[in-house]
């Protein structure tokens, strides 16, 4: 019998409360209500494997969102004393450590995880999936793909799952804007690993994002009444700031501007000004 995992077993015994799975070396019990009408000794039953509340190995005919050596989102249900509570489709939820956090989650947020079996022989879940994740995944450089935000990392950047379940990562300079963890992206591959991980941007091809960030700058500029306080000569951090964009896209998007005739630059006095009001 393996403990968090779905297998068949063999109905050995039927009894008021329940049937016994197993053999004459092992038994679990499978609870009257789960119980499939017309069952008789000998019957296979497919069965996911867990623990009560009393700590008893205990079998269950519900599908369960997550087993062992897997990943999946699952929402907090509560928040305790010794960590998260999940709902992974069982009656009892299932138990995520402060220690196995990567990042605090409160009810109501999303996580991808896995699944494990603690030092007590305990099913709980861990947050620290990058181990877990394929390096086999059927995309190329230039695919749309879409996947779960699992860890933010200051000094290489966010680390994603692309279909909650291969490897990828979003560079420290392609991220704009605030990210979190569960956060569900739309990413562009922008290189396939010799490893087999996937690097990701969020912003789309150059030519089509050109347009997307000219859109934005003349939007800022018309709701600052017709003027941005500074050019495209301002510091890179001011301009990821103010747009979540790199100074090269900003740099791109006020020449469409120019070149659109929409804006008009002061060098001098070092301001963007909407064409019709110049």
């Amino acid at each position: 019998m393996k403990l968090g995992e779905k297998q068949v077993l063999t109905v050995v015994k039927i009894v008021d409360f329940g049937v016994y799975l197993g053999n004459d070396e092992e038994r679990v019990l499978l609870p009257k209500k789960q119980v499939p009408e017309g069952i008789e000794p000998g019957d296979p039953i497919e069965v996911f494997l867990y623990k009560d509340s009393s700590d008893r190995m205990i079998a269950t005919t519900n599908e369960p969102k997550l087993t062992l050596g897997k990943t999946a989102v699952l929402e907090v249900a509560d928040v305790g004393r010794v960590g998260a509570f999940l709902d992974w489709g069982l009656e009892k939820d299932l138990l995520l450590p402060f220690k196995e956090q990567t990042e605090k989650v409160e009810k109501g947020d999303r996580c991808l995880v896995s699944l494990y079996i603690d030092k007590s022989g305990r099913l709980c879940a861990t947050m620290k999936v990058y181990q877990l994740l394929r390096t086999d995944s059927p995309y190329k450089k230039g695919d749309m793909v879409s996947g779960t935000v699992y860890e933010l990392s200051r000094d290489f950047g966010v680390f994603v799952a692309v279909d909650d379940q291969y490897s990828a990562m979003i560079p420290k300079r392609e991220v704009y804007g605030k990210m979190y963890i569960g956060q569900q992206v739309e990413a562009r591959v922008t290189a396939v690993k010799a490893d087999g991980k996937l690097d990701l941007s969020v912003r789309g091809r150059i030519p089509e994002q050109m347009d997307t960030d000219a859109d934005i700058v003349l939007k800022r500029i018309e709701k600052n009444g017709g003027m941005l306080p500074f050019t495209d000569k301002a510091d890179p951090e001011r301009i990821k700031a103010e747009f979540g964009m790199s100074k090269a896209a900003f740099k791109r998007a006020v020449g469409r501007l120019l070149k659109q005739g929409k804006i008009q630059i002061d060098n001098k006095a070092g301001k963007i000004f909407a064409a019709d009001l110049r």
